[in-house]
């Protein structure tokens, strides 16, 4: 552990799988593959949904800016994991570790508010299906994905910059892989009661409002659904929300796992927890992005119909 006398920091020390040294170089491949896949799946799915006129209706432009938050997330996160595995010594700017935790945090918190508003366009695509078109308009869905985006920004500049004012004269080391805000806020050497109630106030807004809406959204689905007198009609109107709601699960289920889990004590299987703990985090940083488009589009008869489109237009043009 390094120390400082000063309050005011130049760096910080990530401590992530230091003390399995033989693990770092399997997590580097396995999290270096799994990056390539995120930037290839989101990629490929943004291009598709830009590209196929089809598919410029409210959900897709939801599902667009999704996978890129996803890409700007990892894109924040994974080289810094990366090279803190190559590097003999793990260390980052102070600078650079706020800018980490800036971009971290926001895109996070932009993806919960995203996902509350996918759960509404769900919501109102099921049960008002005639008027769906009049409420989901244009300028209605895209004011909502910038509410996400504005509130996610905002709830991140507040974090960072109370953060940033904190004095840390106890040590620099950060147990964590990346620059994550209740791993910096631990090593603060003075009261931290205000951060305390800023991220609980950003947990309600970000966290357990979307939750809320989208449990409520989802039971008036299921009643609307159960009404439909057809299997097949039931059938249908569900296959238009199983990709959101499988995101839902696995987004919030590894984010309450992480974060609402009591704090383990030190003892003789405390490596084990910290490899286990590592995996947690991983899965939500890395797997969770990897996941989104492999969901959607192996779920999604329209986005596969629009690959095929896109691709037999480009050989019917290498073709000429």
């Amino acid at each position: 552990m390094e120390g400082t006398n000063d309050s005011t920091l130049t760096e910080f020390v990530l401590v992530g799988l230091s003390a399995h040294p033989k693990l770092q170089t399997v997590f580097f491949v396995l999290i270096l593959w799994m990056y390539l896949m995120i930037l290839l799946g989101n990629g490929v799915l943004i291009s598709v949904i830009i590209c196929d006129s089809h598919l410029h209706t409210p959900m897709y432009f939801f599902l667009c800016n999704l996978s890129f938050l996803d890409v700007c997330y990892t894109s924040s996160s994974v080289p810094l994991i990366l090279a803190s595995f190559l590097a003999v010594k793990k260390r980052v700017s102070f600078s650079g570790c706020m800018v980490q935790m800036f971009i971290s945090f926001a895109m996070g918190a932009t993806e919960c508010m995203l996902l509350g508003i996918m759960a509404l366009d769900r919501y109102v695509a099921i049960c008002y299906p005639l008027r769906y078109p009049v409420i989901m308009s244009k300028g209605a869905y895209v004011a909502m994905t910038a509410v996400s985006w504005v509130t996610g920004l905002v709830d991140s500049v507040v974090q960072t910059a109370l953060a940033m004012q904190l004095p840390f004269c106890a040590n620099n080391v950060i147990n964590h892989f990346v620059c994550e805000i209740l791993a910096i806020l631990k090593l603060a050497c003075d009261d931290i009661s205000i951060n305390v109630i800023s991220m609980t106030g950003s947990n309600l807004i970000v966290l357990v409002i979307p939750l809320l809406v989208i449990s409520i959204s989802y039971i008036f689905i299921v009643a609307t659904i159960l009404r439909i007198p057809s299997t097949e009609g039931k059938h249908k109107a569900f296959s238009t929300c199983s990709a959101h709601l499988t995101v839902v699960i696995i987004f919030y289920g590894t984010i309450f796992f992480m974060y609402a889990k009591p704090e383990s004590k030190v003892s003789a299987d405390s490596g084990s927890e910290d490899i286990i703990e590592a995996l947690i985090s991983l899965f939500y940083g890395v797997m969770t992005p990897m996941l989104n488009p492999l969901i959607y589009s192996l779920r999604n008869k329209d986005v596969k119909a629009a690959v095929k489109n896109i691709l037999c237009r480009k050989h019917f043009s290498d073709g000429k």
